[in-house]
């Protein structure tokens, strides 16, 4: 590739074949795309299988974000966070409650403390409103931002709150994202694409942290560090706490805020286990009455089910009835037209395996979950499934119904967790 405008190589890694490099700017720094057998850009060691026909190797490890050979290079220029100063780019005219507000101060100490810091709250509590002063002195300071998540559907949520908060450009970057790349500011995307960046952030937040693909996965953990810059620091959100960051947390790496209050003050709604035998033979009559009930009272919904082919047996035995719903999952390709659907109410219900477990916001809906009992179904899982419902003003409550063949541990844990955060949240009142 031959670069016209400089800007798009500050703070980032841009593929060039070897009979483009003597035309680059000299300032630009030049890379191997694979050195040593192993990738530059997310650290891959290179297979012997990972060969093309006329035998030079590539990279299938990070072949999504465009492949890369041993004939290929990296280049990149230093970001020089190159700006134009903005006063106000916040526009939000919500107001935080006071203990959202003590979160987000303590967000702010710590940018000002350039520490790293960890938000725990519960899935409800309005983590993404208060990044919100974190983020406006952060752009007032000239810094670089990144808004990443593990998955699409977060990262599209991420930018329509984004989008109506702030005023600066952005771009927002994940598989299938109609923005093409330009240097701004403020980025939003999936933790895949911080493979394509250089040391570009100074701050970095990172949402649902604890969510696979992200979660253990060292190639995506070497992309964050990869794209922060040296003196950057990261702002960790998550509902629900897992080993590592218990560890960063008590070994005194991190800062560390809490908030097991929902925005709105009520309870995060709780598991209620109806048990049912044989429900992929046939679909049981208590689950098709239960969904009949929710739509003559006009509650949309969402199912929840273990795996792809239970989306389409639980579409297929519901097709001929007079509920409106869809069935989506990971590699759908209409997934997101069918989440839009849902949202503006064309449907009744939306059939989803645990892809939309976490970071998606239906107002007034209950939740079913079918088969609660199997593996896929963690207590994490359960919970952030339990979070889907009562996420708005108007129905700050809701339904949580596991259908299961019996009480597991998972769920047992789910329940358990979920009372002790409510019976934290109580402590708020007093």
């Amino acid at each position: 590739m031959i670069v016209h405008d400089k800007s798009l190589l500050y703070g980032r890694y841009v593929v060039c074949a070897k009979e483009n490099i003597d035309v680059l700017p000299n300032d630009v720094k030049i890379l191997p795309a694979i050195r040593n057998g192993q990738c530059t850009r997310c650290q891959s060691k290179i297979l012997k299988a990972w060969q093309l026909p006329n035998n030079v190797s590539y990279c299938w490890g990070c072949s999504k974000m465009g492949r890369i050979t041993s004939n290929d290079y990296l280049i990149t220029l230093a970001d020089p966070n190159d700006f134009k100063h903005s006063e106000r780019p916040c526009i939000w005219e919500g107001k935080l409650t006071a203990f959202q507000e003590a979160v987000s101060n303590q967000q702010l100490i710590a940018l000002r403390k350039n520490i790293s810091h960890l938000t725990y709250a519960v899935t409800g509590a309005g983590k993404t409103e208060m990044l919100f002063p974190m983020i406006t002195k952060a752009i007032q300071d000239n810094m670089r931002i990144a808004v990443v998540a593990p998955r699409i559907d977060v990262v599209i949520e991420l930018k329509k709150r984004i989008q109506n908060a702030f005023i600066i450009p952005f771009v927002t970057l994940y598989g299938g994202s109609k923005d093409e790349y330009y240097y701004t500011q403020l980025v939003i995307a999936t933790t895949h694409q911080l493979m394509t960046f250089k040391e570009a952030f100074d701050v970095i937040v990172i949402d649902e942290v604890d969510a696979f693909p992200y979660v253990e996965n060292t190639m995506l953990s070497y992309a964050t560090e990869q794209a922060l810059k040296k003196t950057g620091i990261k702002f960790y959100l998550t509902a629900t706490l897992n080993q590592q960051l218990k560890k960063l947390v008590k070994q005194g790496m991190i800062g560390f805020s809490t908030l097991p209050r929902r925005f709105h003050g009520y309870e995060l709604p709780n598991l209620t286990i109806k048990i049912v035998q044989n429900w992929r033979r046939k679909l049981p009559l208590k689950v098709i009455k239960h969904i009949m009930y929710l739509k003559q009272m006009k509650i949309n919904f969402l199912l929840f089910v273990p795996e792809v082919d239970d989306v389409k047996r639980v579409v297929a035995q519901l097709t001929g009835t007079d509920i409106n719903i869809l069935g989506t999952y990971a590699t759908d390709e209409k997934r997101l037209e069918k989440v839009q659907a849902m949202r503006a109410k064309q449907i009744d219900g939306l059939i989803t395996t645990t892809i939309l477990e976490r970071g998606v916001t239906f107002k007034g809906i209950d939740v079913l979950i079918l088969g609660g009992d199997e593996n896929i179904f963690t207590a994490t899982a359960l919970i952030q499934i339990a979070g889907r419902c009562g996420r708005s003003l108007e129905r700050p409550t809701g339904n949580v119904t596991v259908y299961a063949r019996e009480k597991t541990k998972q769920l047992m844990t789910a329940i358990a967790e979920i009372n002790y955060l409510n019976i934290l949240g109580k402590k708020y009142d007093m």
